[in-house]
This record gives C-alpha cells, sequence and structure tokens, in this order.
C-alpha cells in the first residue's frame, strides 16, 4: 500500500506533523499513521500510551478540531492511527493553511487560498462582488445579443428577457446586494481587463516551439472573446482541406469546428481569472494546442474527466449565462461533445492533460487531403473566391504604393511569403510593376 490522499505515514511523532492533520481536516480527511516508515513498512514506536493521551488534546488546543487517535498493534510492535474527519470551515496552523493533495501537503498561498476560503464558505471566484463598477458601465449591446440568443435558446423564461437590465442580472444571479458580481464583469463589461487582469485570449502561429510567425490577442467580454477567437482561427490560422464530390468542392478543417468552438468555450468558462493569465491558443502545421489556467475539481482525474460525468464548473454563474444563451450544456459533456464531433469527422481525438498550472488540450491534425486552402499563413495558394491572393490584389487596388511590409501585417503573414505570391501573380499575368523595385508601385491587371 502507498500513502495516497488519505493515507501518511512517520516514523515517530514531531509537532510539525500538526501541518499534516491540518492539510486532512481542509481536504477530505485523511488517517496519520505513527509506527511506519515513508515505505509503509512497521517500525513501531515506543511511547504510545504517552502519544495516546497527549495528541488528542494537543490537536484540539492547537488547531481547534477533534481527531481519533487509536492504539494499534500488529507483530508485536506498537503503533497509532490519528483519524482526520474533513472540515467544514478553514483549519489554519500557526496562521497557514494547509491542503492535502495526492501524497502531499501543501502550503496553500496567494489565488489557490483565496479559492480554498471561498469554497469554505460555499462560494466561487466568479461570484466575489465588485464595489467600482455600476450596470450603467456594462455594455448595452452585449446585453442586447445575449437577450436575443437566450430567446432563440428558450432556456429563458421571455417574460424575463423584457424586464429592465437590474431585474435580469438579478435573475442571472450576477448581483450581489448592491453589488455587480465578477462574473457580470467578465460577461457583460466592454474592458474586463480594467478589473481582472489576464482575462483575453492570446493566439499564435508556430514553425516550431521557438519560431513564433504571427500573433493576435482577443480582448473584450467574455461572449466577444468566443466569437472573435472562433473567427480568427477559422480565417486566419487554420488550414481547410479541400476535397471534391462531383462537381461539388468540400472544405473541412483540420479540426471540427464543433470540436473547437466547444474546446474555445470550456476554456473561457473554466478557466481560473485569478490566475492573470490568459489562455493561450498555439497553432503549428500539424496540431493546435490550447491551455487555460485552473484545476480539476477535488479527486478527479483526467480518465473522469474523459468519461461521462456531473458538471461541475469551475465559474457556475459564468457558466449559466452561456448556457441560458445556448452556447453551452449544461451536463458536463463539453469534452464528450469534443470527442464526439471528432470521431464524426474521422479526426484524431484530442489528448487531453493537467499539471498543476492548468489544463492542455491538443488536437492532432489529419493529413492534409489533395488541395489546400490557405488560411492567412505562411504559404499563400492561388484558390477560389476569398482567397489570399484576392485580398492582396483588393489591398493593391485600395492603395498601388502599398508596401509587402504592409501587407504583410495587415494580412499576418510573413513578407517571405507576400513576396512570393506577388512573383505568382505577376507570372500569371494578374499583376504588373511600373516603375523600379524601390520607386514604383504594383497594378492590377483586369
Amino acid at each position: 500500500m502507498k500513502e495516497n490522499q488519505t493515507i501518511e505515514w512517520k516514523e515517530s511523532w514531531r509537532d510539525e506533523y500538526l501541518k499534516w492533520i491540518c492539510g486532512f481536516a481542509n481536504a477530505s480527511g485523511g488517517k496519520l499513521v505513527i509506527g511506519k516508515n515513508d515505505k509503509g513498512k512497521l517500525v513501531g514506536i515506543e511511547n504510545s500510551e504517552e502519544l495516546l493521551e497527549m495528541l488528542p488534546n494537543k490537536v484540539r488546543d492547537l488547531l481547534g478540531v477533534m481527531v481519533d487517535v487509536n492504539a494499534r498493534k500488529s507483530a508485536g510492535k506498537d503503533y497509532l492511527e490519528v483519524v482526520v474527519k474533513p472540515y467544514p470551515n478553514p483549519i489554519s496552523y500557526k496562521s497557514e493553511y494547509f491542503y492535502r493533495s495526492g501524497s502531499t501537503n501543501q502550503t496553500l498561498k496567494g489565488p489557490a487560498l483565496n479559492r480554498f476560503l471561498m469554497r469554505k464558505q460555499g462560494r466561487n471566484w466568479d461570484d466575489a462582488p465588485v464595489t467600482n463598477v455600476a450596470i450603467k458601465n456594462l455594455s448595452k449591446s452585449t446585453i442586447d445579443t445575449f437577450r436575443k440568443l437566450a430567446k432563440q435558446s428558450g432556456r429563458v423564461n421571455p417574460a424575463i428577457l423584457k424586464e429592465s437590465t437590474p431585474s435580469l442580472l438579478e435573475k442571472l444571479h450576477l448581483i450581489d446586494g448592491k453589488y455587480l458580481k465578477l462574473a457580470a464583469v467578465l460577461l457583460f463589461h466592454p474592458d474586463p481587463e480594467h478589473f481582472v487582469t489576464g482575462a483575453f485570449v492570446k493566439i499564435g502561429f508556430f514553425r516550431n516551439d521557438a519560431d513564433l510567425l504571427y500573433h493576435d490577442e482577443v480582448h473584450g467580454d467574455l461572449f466577444t472573446q468566443a466569437e472573435k477567437t472562433m473567427d480568427l482561427l477559422l480565417t486566419k490560422y487554420l488550414k481547410a482541406g479541400i476535397t471534391y464530390k462531383g462537381l461539388q468542392r468540400i472544405e473541412r478543417f483540420p479540426v471540427p469546428e464543433e470540436a473547437l468552438r466547444e474546446a474555445v468555450l470550456n476554456a473561457l468558462i473554466h478557466k481560473d481569472y485569478s490566475s492573470a493569465v490568459p489562455i493561450q491558443i498555439s497553432v503549428y502545421d500539424d496540431k493546435l494546442m490550447m491551455w487555460n489556467s485552473g484545476e480539476l475539481p477535488q479527486n478527479w482525474t483526467i480518465d473522469k474527466l474523459n468519461k461521462k460525468h456531473s458538471s461541475h464548473p469551475f465559474n457556475p454563474d459564468i457558466a449559466n449565462a452561456f448556457f441560458r444563451a445556448g452556447q453551452i450544456e449544461s451536463w458536463g459533456r463539453g469534452i464528450e461533445r469534443i470527442f464526439n464531433a471528432c470521431k464524426n469527422a474521422g479526426t484524431p481525438l484530442p489528448s487531453i492533460r493537467y499539471d498543476h498550472g492548468g489544463l492542455w488540450v491538443e488536437f492532432t491534425f489529419p493529413a492534409v487531403p489533395v488541395e489546400v486552402k490557405e488560411g492567412l499563413g505562411d504559404g499563400l495558394g492561388d484558390g477560389l473566391g476569398d482567397s489570399p491572393q484576392s485580398r492582396i490584389l483588393r489591398l493593391i487596388q485600395a492603395k498601388s504604393t502599398i508596401s509587402i511590409t504592409e501587407l504583410s501585417r495587415q494580412l499576418g503573414v510573413s513578407s517571405t511569403a507576400i513576396e512570393k505570391s506577388l512573383k505568382r501573380m505577376k507570372a500569371n499575368g494578374r499583376l504588373k510593376r511600373i516603375g523600379s523595385a524601390k520607386g514604383g508601385h504594383w497594378e492590377v491587371i483586369k
């Protein structure tokens, strides 16, 4: 048997082990065994009777909790079991808070301590009140958009949607007394970063881990972030594979749009916004990686996350608003929906992993079939319709003296790719150069 979430072994008693009892009390309870070494081998103790009388009183006086101390004997050796129950209120030892996680005893500090104290009070981070923002500061257009989405979804009583904004926010549980909650600020304020550092999304296209080609940041309320992030990924960062069925041209992205949208929404809804770190999406030629800071619910594993599970949002008030707007389901089916979308599209299932900083979702791209319609990436193909080359032509028509640097900036691609595309269009008779290379300009041939 190994040490785990509820078992800790110690060869002898030291007062510093009150930290472990504190950690068990703050987590899901546990058992401290005195008289076993760190491999679980029984070594016994000589002062079991003394400890049997002293420990319950010491724990009570220094921690304020009651424990059961049980004398045990095996193979002629005495040992003790200190049984600790979980406590509903936070327990501290010498003004520090400890928490049992796996087989470790962690000291809670900063955001982790704030989350712990709020959870013990039956609250979540997103329902904390904000004192320096009023309803009039929220975006009317975003609230109006929410009303339309909620009406379409049928998940809000139509009569409520016709009520005043304060009444609507009250019904959505986004007001605490006379104050707005943090969830309301993130959902409806035009600049939530004024109140919550790092409340935005970063997207980058990488040639490799060390070579960033171009990037974007998505700011604004969470509904806007969701839509703009999806738009950027589908129009700028992902390349659609093209196949033909008879005369019909079929475009398919390497990540199904439904799966991508679900992953983006999950990241926005479950992010730990107290971390002050933005959501990060890294796109490569062969994969897309998405990371958001946060933590799994207590005693959850990635294996449980990948299976059917109950709904346990990190930010319940934010999740409720997205559900009412018809953007998500409320039954813990986000990961299942991502997997099903990939299965139906015949693309690889994403891998999901969790570290102590947050959650990673990685989509591996399938082989691109037949022909490729480029996004605004590094290689600009001929394409059809609103292709990158067509966009270059439109920019040149608007301003014939536009520089390669400016084209690169506006299209978000490398200067090398722009130069190659210009040469290709010149060779194909779509462009001609008037004047010198430095002082001349391009002219579109109609």
